[in-house]
């Protein structure tokens, strides 16, 4: 196809745009007439223009053909194209293609819309992305990734998380998980210990990971799985710190992280925290203190501790009634099993709701009811440890942000399917682990531009809708070249191509 000025009778020069590939001469269409220079040359480059247009609008001529077969011989694949027009999209504006290598980017998209184990992973990409690779291949990469991209990857996530947080990058907030593997011998690493996903009987790995504020992931470590969680914070913390040069940093925790020795590291290394408090572990007096507060729903006090520190202890009507169901439903649970004459003198302890049980005698296990009474005054309470100087309000309102570091975990597990991992060595465990890190990341960016852009989905959602959009190559049958076309079909579909510029 081509434009040509065509001169007229009349003087007029015509602007038309002119086929050729049957041989024959047809016009396509007249792009307009004029006598003045300037216009005709305005009008010679919309014609150029509109053969751009219209080479990717034109139908397949199908004439002489039988109309069904030709549209199956004229179809060369037919691939997803959604997800790298809307998370392929992200993964570069965040700047992950700073690594150079496709392997990377390929593996990461699929783990956000299809995700599964390495094996499963290239049926995937064959299937669904028309794109071959083997599992050697993946594997030999994971070694690649693990040697020469896991620092440089965690190293983009932070600059970008910083970008968006306005520079500020002074609260973080630490957690950590375990994940379970499809093995029965230990190793190095992975080693049995206390599950919280209740898998005692698989080797496992804990898993630590440092986000910053409204979630996004900072840095990650891991360490074998008998080791107490305790000793995971301190190792990760301080390496952020010194890697990235940073001067202060608060420190947000939960419970299941407090102890005596960490509280004095953080203390002598200069950190601010704000750690989840075990109040009924405190002294007499400062639970005597505690219990004589009168609080109303949503209001706080502040318990000055010996040492120094500020206990804020919080009350919600919220809580109480969930701590009373809990305690409630834990009653009828012991009740059901003294019945059933399974309990016996070592189901006496400590440990969950258990502290009701009482020997009667010798042998009979019967309610302790004034423990039980006794409990109930903790109902609804809840407390912050913290060195810091800010106000009980937004102590409680920082600490409560730590949801989205389990929201973090919960979207890597079940989501992306993060666990049961099935590798051996520890390079490529970690490997696996960046992979799922980065495809995280991606997620908080797609989260974090629906919310900018209001758009009335979720990531999920918009994932889905992707998955729906695909293009197809076709083959006219009739010159022999190929085009491309991407399928937007439905509602909402062209809603979210509009949302995000595809």
């Amino acid at each position: 196809m081509f434009v040509r000025k065509k001169k007229n009778k009349s003087g007029v020069i015509s602007v038309q745009v002119v086929d050729k590939s049957t041989g024959k001469y047809r016009l396509v269409k007249t792009i307009g007439s004029s006598n003045d220079s300037t216009e005709i040359e305005r009008l010679f480059k919309d014609g150029h223009d509109f053969i751009q247009h219209y080479r990717g609008q034109q139908t397949i001529n199908f004439a002489g053909h039988s109309f069904k077969d030709a549209v199956k011989q004229s179809i060369n694949s037919i691939t997803i194209e959604g997800i790298n027009l809307l998370l392929g999209r992200i993964y570069s504006e965040i700047g992950f293609d700073e690594v150079k290598s496709d392997l990377l980017r390929q593996l990461v998209l699929v783990r956000l819309s299809h995700p599964a184990s390495k094996l499963k992973t290239t049926q995937h990409l064959q299937r669904y992305f028309s794109i071959s690779i083997n599992e050697d291949k993946i594997y030999r990469y994971l070694d690649k990734l693990y040697k020469d991209h896991k620092e440089q990857l965690q190293q983009i996530s932070f600059n970008h998380t910083r970008k968006i947080l306005g520079g500020a990058m002074s609260v973080v907030f630490y957690d950590v998980t375990t994940i379970y593997f499809q093995i029965d011998d230990e190793d190095e690493i992975r080693k049995r210990g206390f599950s919280k996903e209740g898998k005692h009987q698989n080797p496992q790995i804990i898993l630590g990971l440092l986000v910053g504020l409204e979630g996004y992931p900072l840095a990650y470590e891991i360490h074998e799985g008998n080791k107490f969680e305790g000793h995971t914070m301190l190792p990760i913390i301080d390496s952020f710190k010194t890697k990235y040069n940073l001067n202060k940093l608060v420190v947000i925790a939960d419970s299941g992280l407090l102890s005596t020795g960490n509280v004095k590291d953080l203390i002598e290394k200069g950190y601010e925290f704000i750690l989840g408090a075990r109040i009924k572990n405190e002294s007499a007096s400062i639970k005597k203190k505690i219990l004589s507060l009168d609080l109303s729903d949503k209001t706080s006090a502040i318990i000055r501790k010996p040492d120094g520190l500020r206990l804020v202890i919080g009350y919600t009507e919220k809580r109480a009634s969930k701590d009373r169901y809990n305690r409630e439903r834990g009653l009828v649970k012991l009740k059901q099993k003294i019945k059933s004459g399974k309990l016996t003198k070592s189901s006496i302890n400590n440990r969950g709701y258990n502290k009701y049980l009482k020997l009667e005698g010798n042998v009979e296990i019967s309610i302790d009811k004034q423990k039980y009474e006794q409990d109930a005054q903790w109902d609804g309470l809840k407390g912050y440890l913290t060195n810091t100087t800010l106000s009980k309000e937004k102590i409680i309102n920082n600490y409560g942000q730590l949801w989205k570091i389990e929201k973090a975990f919960r979207v890597s597990k079940h989501d992306l399917k993060i666990r049961p991992i099935y590798h051996r060595l520890q390079s490529r465990i970690e490997a696996h682990i960046t992979i799922n890190f980065v495809a995280y990341k991606v997620y908080k960016e797609l989260e974090r531009q629906l919310k900018v852009k209001q758009a009335d989905l979720s990531c999920e959602q918009a994932i889905e809708i992707a998955k729906t959009i695909y293009a197809v190559e076709i083959t006219d049958p009739t010159t022999g070249r190929t085009y491309t076309e991407t399928l937007l079909l439905t509602r909402e579909q062209k809603i979210l191509a509009d949302l995000f510029g595809f």
